[in-house]
């Protein structure tokens, strides 16, 4: 248990050093100070800043999206969106602080090569994605992928306001804007 939390304080504290310095500006060393630990310890759990780095983004940041994702239920299309954009505002803050070194490398502001390529590759599958939640919705709409690449970067335009910028967004606020871009959806 002590072994875990360790663990788990080590990432806590990289997220503020990663978003404070930026991938490059963040140093193992500065991390152990901050946990109280010794670089041997760090080094028990990550070979190097690149495998911590790169555990923060490829699980800790796809597993949000995803727990974030396993919440929703398409009742309504716009009420699913809302819903999305919306729950983003009570992320913890250590959710947000991952959420936004997620979106600097999704970004190309951070991180190295190899991570910015796995994002790419993600990057690849939103298109496709929203296609296929629109697609029911999608019948009395002339052009489809007008629709999907607009709302796509509406919803990039929300996340960064919420998650990057630290702002909050009513959720009426945020359901006038969804129901624009999807209004002939439904």
């Amino acid at each position: 248990m002590i072994e875990k939390a360790l663990r788990e304080q080590i990432k806590e504290v990289a997220v503020e050093h990663f978003n404070t310095n930026g991938y490059h500006g963040t140093t193992i060393r500065n991390i152990a100070k901050d946990v109280n630990c010794s670089l041997p310890m760090i080094y028990y759990y990550y070979k190097n800043k690149k495998e911590l780095f790169d555990e923060i983004i490829k699980k800790e940041y796809f597993n949000l999206l995803e727990k974030q994702a396993s919440l929703l239920k398409i009742d309504n299309i716009i009420n699913f969106y809302t819903k999305f954009i919306y729950d983003l505002n009570s992320l913890s803050n250590y959710d947000k602080q991952v959420y936004r070194l997620g979106v600097k490398v999704y970004l190309s502001f951070d991180g190295d090569e190899e991570l910015m390529n796995h994002m790419d590759e993600w990057e690849k599958s939103i298109l496709p994605r929203h296609c296929k939640i629109l697609k029911p919705y999608m019948k009395n709409v002339n052009n489809e992928k007008v629709v999907v690449r607009t709302l796509v970067h509406l919803l990039e335009t929300m996340i960064i306001n919420i998650v990057v910028k630290n702002r909050y967004l009513p959720e009426d606020e945020i359901r006038e804007e969804i129901s624009i871009v999807l209004q002939n959806c439904g």
